[in-house]
């Protein structure tokens, strides 16, 4: 369950990103904004680049999002193991203790992979003003609002979301009955 909703946030997440820059006044198209990730170029980015790129992923909170994935596996593989296997429970929790650290320092890696991918969609300028933005008041206020604003707007989804599938199983049945079909 928890799983399935670190998904749908993340589906969220690039669904919103993608609304809100074709919704910009005088905006280019997210397809003109954002090339296809096939066409980025894989340059060696500087040192200094990566620290630039770590830093917008930190402040962004992206960082923190990838943080909170190992406690979620862990709790899933709990679940899983503890529901069929109910005596396992004080064994199996020191060892998600035990292994907890081991996986809490693989955040990095992927931090790391993040790091490198902006520094290919961004350029050192852009990610000095991203990071600028992030360090502000208004990005910090951005960042603190964001798990407050992904609940409120994954409950509008699944309320617009079930609105628009009966929606739209009625259109589909009305123009079929048209053709002389019955669903």
């Amino acid at each position: 369950m928890i799983f399935r909703l670190t998904i749908g946030f993340a589906a969220l997440i690039l669904a919103t990103a993608a609304i809100a820059a074709e919704q910009r006044p005088g905006a280019a198209p997210a397809a003109a904004v954002s090339p296809p990730i096939a066409s980025a170029p894989t340059v060696a980015a500087t040192p200094a680049q990566l620290a630039l790129a770590r830093a917008v992923l930190v402040e962004s909170g992206v960082a923190s999002s990838f943080r909170l994935i190992i406690p979620q596996y862990l709790e899933q593989i709990a679940l899983s193991v503890t529901r069929t296997r109910p005596e396992m429970v004080p064994d199996l929790n020191l060892v998600l203790a035990a292994v907890r650290p081991e996986f809490d320092k693989k955040v990095e890696e992927m931090v790391d992979s993040a790091a490198q991918l902006y520094t290919q969609r961004f350029s050192p300028k852009e990610l000095e003003d991203v990071a600028a933005f992030f360090k502000s008041a208004s990005g910090r206020k951005y960042v603190g609002m964001q798990p407050v604003l992904m609940s409120d707007m994954f409950v509008a989804m699944q309320a617009w979301s079930q609105k628009i599938s009966v929606d739209m199983m009625t259109r589909v049945r009305e123009e079929m009955r048209k053709k002389g079909h019955e669903l």
